[in-house]
């Protein structure tokens, strides 16, 4: 691997992450494995470049910008999409949340996991860059009509 293509390779950021965030994952190795296989050709640009069209939908109008460009096409900057998954999150769970929601929802529900995928919407390469926990730590009240009419 070229020195260019090794520091591109390492070159992506965790996105910043909120205060009171446990449980940290860097894909980072995983991620200059794939493109290390890529560059000595053990790999088809194809096969990493497989990103779904929901996810792709998710990029355009929900991700947030980066300052990377892509590793593979390096035309385009790369784009994170941050996705919310926990038992108490109910019909959020699934989601795609902005950065900027995730700080409320931190102080509203006790636990819930938090993946960021970059995304290139020009060559569609994705990959999953971080997850995170965020939360109270406590469980959250039961919410809804059977919560009240139990009480």
């Amino acid at each position: 691997m070229s020195s260019r293509r090794g520091r591109e390779a390492a070159g992506a950021r965790v996105a910043v992450l909120p205060s009171g965030a446990s449980s940290v994952v860097d894909y980072g190795l995983a991620r200059r494995a794939t493109l290390a296989s890529v560059y000595s050709g053990r790999t088809t640009v194809t096969d990493v470049c497989d990103a779904h069209p929901y996810l792709l939908r998710a990029a355009k109008f929900h991700g947030e910008p980066t300052e990377d460009r892509c590793p593979i096409c390096r035309k385009s900057l790369l784009t994170h999409v941050t996705y919310v998954y926990g038992a108490e999150l109910g019909q959020y769970e699934g989601r795609v949340k902005q950065t900027r929601e995730l700080t409320e929802m931190a102080t509203e529900y006790g636990e819930f996991r938090v993946y960021v995928v970059e995304v290139c919407q020009s060559c569609e390469w994705n990959h999953l860059a971080s997850s995170y926990v965020l939360g109270t730590g406590q469980p959250s009240a039961r919410r809804g009509r059977r919560a009240r009419s139990s009480q």
